[in-house]
């Protein structure tokens, strides 16, 4: 697919950063807007997405505008009633019209290849365009990790430019704290049983995350007994028989299971040092519930790329701007299990 945006673009000379003939026939900043046409834009966006764990689950807007109001409507738990020969006794269910508003902001992302790493590359004259692969697919990834970590008020280049999903959900999302207990079904249990009843109607539509190590611990303590006794085989049998085919249609492949629902592994959710909490060194992970279409992803449709030769370092410069924002449709369908134990590694 990558193929292809990048041919589109040398073709039409308006992404010719993207141009493996780096310095014959390049369009500079000053000569071109740089802007992908409607086709190009949707398959880079596309392409962007594959490289992504958790924005795959989501419900994906291209956008034209910065910034755009989505449409929400509700209807009250239960709305049927009695109907009764000759009788009205009808109770219109009052509906809810709401708006929630989905804003961007923009981001930029820069690269350079030498003349000598062209030359050199075993690639040879596809090394412009290998590059500019890998770098969409570490734009999906930065996009992903600012969406999930994002930390406006925090002092981490490429983090602080939005709030993400981890520091929107406090004080929104209903949540539930482990003090610092190791996971287990408990941690699954407690997070259904705190998900409003209305959004558990259709169960099969649910979906956990968590981190590596939160669902690695998990796992591992399959193995370990429970009260002096060996876990149930149909414990396990729940938990790792899994599910063939990814969630909506997504990927593929076998999910482990906490009662009937698949647990999805996100690499970027937080374990790292910053949530030690001493004098242990072990870490601390969350989990997640929710709706999978719960999360809003949104990007501008106007994406731009501009190259520019510079001969005093002998390379080519590239920089590609974009518009991106997140929200979520629905707080009261979005349950969060923070302070959970993972565990160091050990032997």
């Amino acid at each position: 697919m990558a193929d292809e945006i990048l041919e589109k673009a040398n073709n039409n000379v308006v992404a010719s950063g993207f141009n493996d003939n780096l310095g014959a026939g390049v369009t500079t900043m000053a000569e071109s807007s740089g802007l992908l046409n409607a086709d190009q834009a949707n398959e880079f966006i596309d392409y962007m997405w594959d490289a992504t764990t958790l924005a795959k689950e989501g419900r994906k807007v291209t956008m034209r505008a910065n910034q755009v109001d989505l449409d929400k409507i509700a209807v009250g738990e239960r709305i049927i009633r009695k109907a009764t020969e000759a009788t009205d006794t009808s109770a219109n269910a009052p509906v809810t019209f709401s708006k929630i508003t989905l804003t961007t902001e923009k981001i930029r992302l820069d690269w350079e290849v030498s003349t000598e790493a062209k030359e050199d590359s075993i690639e040879g004259a596809g090394t412009a365009t290998h590059i500019a692969r890998l770098f969409a697919a570490q734009a999906g990834n930065d996009i992903e990790d600012l969406a999930i970590n994002g930390d406006i008020s925090g002092g981490v280049a490429g983090l602080n430019i939005i709030d993400g999903f981890v520091k929107r959900s406090v004080g929104n999302a209903h949540t539930i704290d482990a003090g610092d207990a190791a996971v287990s079904r408990k941690t699954f249990d407690a997070a259904l049983k705190k998900m409003p009843r209305k959004y558990k109607a259709n169960r099969r539509n649910l979906r956990f995350y968590a981190g590596s190590g939160v669902i690695q611990d998990y796992l591992t303590s399959l193995t370990a007994t429970v009260s002096g006794e060996v876990a149930i085989p149909d414990l396990a049998r729940d938990v790792l028989g899994g599910r063939v085919g990814g969630p909506d249609g997504q990927g593929g492949g076998t999910y482990p299971l906490a009662f009937g629902v698949p647990i999805l592994e996100v690499p970027l959710f937080d374990e790292e040092a910053a949530t030690v909490v001493a004098p242990t060194t072990d870490y601390r992970g969350r989990v997640e519930l929710t709706v999978p279409s719960n999360r809003i992803w949104g990007i501008k449709r106007d994406i731009e790329f501009y190259d520019e030769f510079v001969p005093r370092k002998d390379a080519t410069e590239y920089t590609m701007y974009m518009r991106f924002g997140i929200q979520v449709e629905n707080w009261d369908a979005y349950v969060v299990v923070k302070n959970i134990r993972v565990k160091a590694a050990s032997v």
